[in-house]
């Protein structure tokens, strides 16, 4: 028997709420299988599991909100039959999830789908706010999901039905008055705000009262870099070009093939080494906050296939599609705010991180070449490192690599 729990999405992750279940008992399950939807404080994310096994029962009801660690469902392993279950009067139906026992619920008629008696009427939250819009009763549709959970589909088919019931269907409600219990839109994602803004201050508080940071900083020339990008790009549709923020991950996660004490973490008073380079996006959210995914085994990946996952992360960490994955993976985080005007940027390390690196604004500069002064486009990249797992002379020969590495793109 396998316990696939609540998992942890990142060191400021407390606790999350579960919006749906994509799985059922008697389902079978692979590994990297999306299995549920999680929301947090940052992101509604898609939760996979890494096991491989059949449903055996969904322990934790959509809508609930549970501490990481929580355990969400069991699944039986390959070849494993369930345990034997007490005798019971009547046996649930197909698809549900066991609960204790309790008293006996009073009958309904068929026609009416109430919930029984002391059990909570479970919503997936997107469907409580399509049932607002639309107009749909809840109390009046049959769930469809686990322990009677009333889905958005649930949501959609009842609406339709009422539709082509009712020859003049009654219009939605009208939107609460000012002051009134129900919260608008905009209180929402204020409160929403407020949560993340907490939940990020919780997480950078830790890692300045705990890691001993150390800082450095390098100026790199581009005119190679970029040079080169413009002789690649020549011959891609606008959507194919590859950007300089690509050439960026791709550097940082060469670097570490060579100074390892830079990719991992630091636990139980020692460094972990990562397997693999997952680099950590910080991605500005436009309701406010950021968000630090990662992309897998960058070093490894082209930097066409770089510059897709990219832009695929990008739209789906501003849409709150992430996967769970991409929340607790990244080894190193990259922060890139050249395009906010900023010419350099010193990060906070991330818990259980040991490295941040920064790149700003890429801008003409005068510089000294060879002996000669000459203008070029420069950018200033900055280290932020956990002395605990390096120190500064290994930092600056990290930076160094860097340099080397995009000043040679076409090894890239």
């Amino acid at each position: 028997m396998i316990e696939f729990t609540m998992p942890a999405l990142g060191a400021d992750m407390d606790e999350g709420r579960l919006d749906e279940w994509r799985i059922q008992p008697g389902d079978t399950v692979t590994r990297g299988q999306i299995v549920a939807v999680v929301e947090t404080t940052k992101a509604a994310v898609e939760i996979e599991c890494w096991h491989v096994g059949v449903v055996d029962r969904l322990l934790v009801p959509v809508g609930e909100t549970v501490a990481v660690g929580t355990p969400l469902a069991t699944l039986l392993e390959p070849g494993e039959a369930a345990a034997a279950t007490p005798t019971a009067t009547s046996a649930p139906a197909a698809g549900t999830v066991a609960a204790p026992p309790t008293e006996a619920p009073i009958p309904q008629p068929p026609s009416v789908a109430a919930a029984p008696v002391g059990h909570r009427l479970w919503v997936s939250p997107v469907a409580r706010r399509t049932a607002a819009s639309l107009g749909v009763d809840l109390k009046a549709v049959d769930g469809t999901g686990p322990q009677g959970a009333i889905t958005l589909h649930d949501v959609e088919h009842a609406a339709a039905t009422a539709h082509h019931e009712a020859p003049n269907p009654p219009p939605p409600p009208p939107p609460p008055a000012a002051g009134g219990a129900t919260k608008s839109a905009a209180e929402k994602a204020r409160e929403r705000g407020a949560a993340m803004r907490a939940s990020i201050a919780a997480a950078m508080s830790r890692s300045k009262r705990e890691i001993p940071h150390y800082y450095l900083a390098d100026e790199i020339i581009l005119d190679t870099a970029l040079a080169w990008l413009t002789e690649q790009n020549a011959g891609r549709s606008i959507t194919e070009r590859i950007l300089p923020a690509v050439l960026q991950l791709k550097a940082v996660a060469c670097a570490t093939t060579k100074f390892g004490e830079f990719n991992g973490f630091w636990r139980d008073d020692h460094f972990e080494p990562a397997n693999g380079t997952h680099v950590g996006v910080a991605i500005s959210l436009r309701g406010g906050g950021l968000v630090a995914p990662a992309i897998h085994d960058v070093a490894e990946k082209p930097l066409a296939e770089l510059m897709e996952d990219l832009t695929d992360l990008v739209a789906r960490a501003r849409a709150g599609s992430l996967r769970s994955s991409e929340m607790s993976d990244p080894t190193i985080t990259v922060t890139n705010l050249g395009e906010k005007g900023v010419d350099s940027v010193f990060g906070v390390i991330y818990p259980q991180q040991v490295a941040i690196v920064g790149f700003g604004r890429p801008a003409q500069r005068v510089v000294v070449v060879d002996g000669g002064i000459r203008v070029a486009t420069t950018m200033h990249a900055s280290l932020a490192a956990d002395h605990r797992a390096s120190d500064g002379a290994r930092g600056a020969l990290f930076l160094s690599e860097i340099n080397r590495l995009l000043q040679q793109p076409q090894d890239l």
